[in-house]
């Protein structure tokens, strides 16, 4: 039998953690209790979450007289699938923060010998700590979406060279039964070098897979003035311009064009031909350096700063050898104006109807904040999720845990969703030596 020791960090990444451990005890320091207390004011997530865990926490002690938490609590109410385990306090160990947390492990492991005690904390320092004094320390990962980020699909596939050729030489209906021992899903992006051929999975039924051919937006079609540089900003094209697809996930390092070829599929789509309304564009507000203080102006204006990089490609899309069709008139106010930042913040209770929605800086969001985004979706509306996975700035969040990884590794098989890894970078010669070396 194990006690899982739970850290203040933990119920305010997941209040849920209560729950997730199963037949296993937890037990609740003090210095747990008065950390919940101390976050709980505000409307920060953070405060939401120290807030929802002090509820769990009181509908679990509900009818429990004060002698009946020595024995302690039971976590659940005996139903399938609910935990056996039973919550316990340790209020015995005076003061707070990180020391009165390792005291309070000791003295679980002092009151309970027969037991393996386990410290679970976000914090790494603390799991130092406690490992430094000889104690067990674990980092909560039951949210952890994958174990190795390199299984993240990149959303391309290789198909050998006879099976390329055979396909490429179809005028049309092209199907192929599913090889053994690879994994197809929906709207997979399938290349061959050598044969010069890519294809996107359309569906797949009874054994076999439907393919259709991809767009060449290399050297042919132009995106609102833009086309592809290589293969995989080709794909990613093709899925951002079609209109099956409602979830698009682009996951790629700085430099691969991802808010590019997105804020130009929206331009297109929105303004030539008029299939959304609306351009919406929100990211995650977290600094990488030193805070400025409070921004003031309206909710547009405190998050245009946070919103560099699309204005920085809108004015490069608004230049006069980027317009066509109907953008040949158009001008930079005017771009401005069908484009709408918003902020994540007042994204509660919102839904959006024919809009074209750009989150950026995607990675920065834990699966509930996703969710909550995701789910604002109203009918006619087309979400694209960008974002680079090796830098994620919000604490507590790992490449494993991040909601953009979740997304892109929950929704694959979904036949309205597309993803693509962008690997090469696109922005000068400097940005990707850089890239490379720094």
């Amino acid at each position: 039998m194990r006690i899982y020791v739970l850290d203040t960090s933990v119920l305010i990444h997941d209040p849920t953690a209560l729950f997730r451990f199963q037949e296993h005890d937890i037990c609740l320091p003090a210095a747990v209790l008065e950390g919940l207390d101390a976050a709980k004011q505000g409307i920060s997530e953070v405060a939401r979450n120290a807030r929802q865990a002090s509820r769990f926490l009181d509908d679990l002690l509900h009818g429990h007289p004060p002698d009946a938490l020595t024995d302690g609590v039971p976590l659940g109410d005996g139903t399938p699938g609910a935990p056996t385990g039973r919550l316990r306090f340790e209020t015995e160990t005076p003061g707070r923060g990180d020391t009165a947390l390792l005291a309070a492990a000791r003295n679980v492991g002092q009151r309970f010998p027969s037991c393996r005690v386990v410290l679970v904390s976000k914090n790494i320092n603390l799991r130092i700590r406690a490992q430094v004094a000889g104690l067990t320390a674990e980092d909560f990962e039951s949210d952890r979406v994958i174990d190795d980020i390199d299984l993240l699909p990149t959303g391309l596939l290789e198909v050998p060279a006879p099976v390329a050729k055979s396909l490429r030489e179809r005028a049309g209906g092209w199907e192929v039964p599913l090889p053994a021992g690879v994994e197809w899903w929906p709207n997979l992006c399938l290349y061959n070098e050598v044969e010069g051929f890519e294809a996107v999975v359309r569906r797949i039924e009874h054994g076999t897979a439907h393919l259709a051919p991809v767009i060449d937006f290399r050297h042919g079609r132009a995106v609102w003035g833009v086309h592809a540089r290589n293969r995989e900003q080709n794909f990613a094209l093709h899925l951002l311009m079609d209109p099956e697809i409602d979830l698009v996930t682009l996951i790629g390092a700085a430099g691969t064009g991802k808010t590019l070829l997105t804020l130009a599929a929206a331009l297109a789509q929105t303004l030539d031909e008029q299939r959304y309304r609306e351009i919406v564009a929100t990211r995650a507000t977290v600094a990488i350096g030193e805070e400025i203080g409070h921004l003031p102006g309206t909710e547009e204006e405190k998050m245009t700063p946070w919103m560099g990089a699309l204005m920085d490609n809108l004015e490069v899309l608004s230049e006069p050898g980027h317009r066509s069709g109907w953008a040949q008139a158009a001008t930079a106010d005017l771009l401005h104006s069908r484009i709408k930042i918003r902020s994540l913040g007042f994204m509660r209770g919102r839904t959006f109807l024919e809009k074209f929605l750009i989150l950026d800086e995607a990675q920065n969001l834990t699966a509930k904040q996703m969710k909550a985004l995701i789910t604002r979706a109203g009918p006619g509306t087309k979400v694209v999720c960008l974002g680079n996975i090796a830098q994620i700035d919000t604490p507590y969040l790992t490449e494993a845990t991040s909601g953009l990884t979740g997304l892109a590794s929950r929704f694959k098989g979904w036949p309205h969703t597309g993803h693509v890894t962008l690997r090469r970078g696109e922005r000068s010669r400097l940005a990707d030596h850089a890239s490379e070396v720094l």
